[in-house]
């Protein structure tokens, strides 16, 4: 367990960079699971930290709306019209959107990449076997992530390092090592109707809206053309929507699985006894790969929005309160996972909720997610006689993702 206060501001960014205040977090599992936070330049939230209580708000969209924003963030309604993806839909509109890009998201299609992943994955580790010292999240964990981001994309390998950066200035928009306009360092209101209230998103939408010309000359099979077909009831997206929706899955489709990676990768560092039994035992990586999942969940937190008056863990909950439901808390209730510090690649049941479970807004990429790790790890594991961290991880400043940026390694390779 990391960052041992149990009275951390979860709400503060600058906590995360020494680790996830799971002390605080247990103790708010245990004495105030619905608790109340005020918040600095808005009107409060409540934080909700018990596993059944997150998911009874995840399955009931219609009192737990994320149409009022899944940041933190209060927005006005010019800056949710102008910023809105399918993040920020309830259903039926949200499933509507759902399907549009849902196609090479689907368990059966995700499998056929099987083998172009780990083609991907053995070039990227014969790359890094003339070294024996590197970091381990920059020369590996954002490689692959980034090349199959491409494929689906459909854009050419060469701009995979261009559209990573900025994706990282979204995901991580508070912290000032990747955005020169950190939100809550810098003053971002020129920003507020640009996701993720970045100036990097000019630059996607520009990029976003040549990728769209070029399908409309010539359309294909890739995830812009699908962006750019009719919805079911036969209207396209508007181009606001489009590059909204091509914005997010830059952000969204890198950097959590690469962050993932490398949390699985330091978790096996940190139990080599667990890294020893998986190479001995490769039939164990699909369930170590859900154990990571739940030992990093690198997505910490989603808001929703109270659209009626209701209760919650024995706490009234007001028509336009904000609720935060947190991840990363339900993730280690001890009241679902038995020993939940305890990183058990054996671990069954492991319903986590990396992705959220069983919910209208789950994970659309956790199939690929999940195969991107599997593969990755099973193609590098064999490939290693020793791997042991070199110096000081570093970890991103954000109370909304937990990131290792930096995990100097040192290898011995088979």
């Amino acid at each position: 367990m990391t960052a041992a206060t149990t009275h951390a501001d979860i709400l503060n960014p600058d906590v995360y960079v020494g680790g996830v205040p799971h002390a605080t977090f247990e103790r708010l599992r245990d004495e105030d699971p619905v608790s109340w936070w005020p918040e600095p330049g808005g009107a409060g939230l409540w934080s909700v930290t018990r596993y059944d209580d997150i998911v009874a708000v995840s399955r009931q969209s219609q009192i737990f709306s994320s149409a009022a924003g899944i940041r933190i963030e209060d927005m006005q309604a010019d800056e949710l019209a102008a910023r809105r993806t399918l993040m920020e839909l309830d259903p039926p509109a949200h499933t509507t959107y759902r399907r549009l890009v849902q196609p090479p998201f689907s368990f059966r299609e995700v499998a056929s990449y099987e083998q172009a992943l780990r083609l991907m994955a053995r070039a990227l580790i014969a790359d890094v076997r003339t070294h024996t010292s590197f970091d381990f999240v920059d020369a590996l964990a954002r490689q692959l992530p980034m090349r199959v981001l491409g494929k689906l994309l459909g854009v050419p390998d060469a701009d995979g390092p261009w559209l990573v950066s900025r994706g990282d200035a979204l995901i991580g928009n508070s912290d000032p090592e990747f955005t020169a306009t950190p939100v809550g360092v810098a003053d971002t209101d020129a920003y507020r109707l640009l996701p993720f209230r970045s100036p990097v998103s000019m630059e996607l939408f520009a990029y976003a809206a040549e990728q769209a010309r070029q399908r409309r000359e010539h359309p294909s099979d890739d995830v812009i053309s699908l962006l750019l077909r009719p919805t079911r009831d036969g209207a396209p997206l508007s181009d606001d929507e489009f590059k909204n929706f091509f914005t997010l899955l830059v952000a969204a489709g890198n950097d959590t699985t690469r962050y993932s990676i490398a949390a699985g990768l330091q978790a096996l560092l940190e139990h080599p006894d667990h890294l020893a039994s998986l190479r001995d035992d490769p039939a164990l990586m699909p369930a170590a790969v859900e154990e990571m999942l739940r030992w990093s969940t690198v997505t910490m937190h989603f808001r929703r929005t109270a659209v009626q008056d209701t209760e919650l863990g024995g706490r009234a909950i007001r028509t336009g309160d904000k609720v935060l439901i947190w991840y990363i808390a339900g993730n280690f209730d001890e009241r679902r996972f038995p020993d939940p510090f305890t990183f058990d690649i054996r671990r069954a049941p492991n319903e986590h909720l990396a992705f959220g479970l069983k919910s209208p807004h789950k994970c659309l990429g956790e199939h690929l997610a999940r195969l991107e790790m599997r593969v990755f790890f099973e193609e590098l594991l064999p490939a290693l006689a020793d791997i042991r961290q070199d110096g000081p991880l570093a970890r991103l400043r954000s109370n909304f993702i937990s990131g290792i940026k930096r995990l100097p390694v040192r290898v011995v390779w088979a």
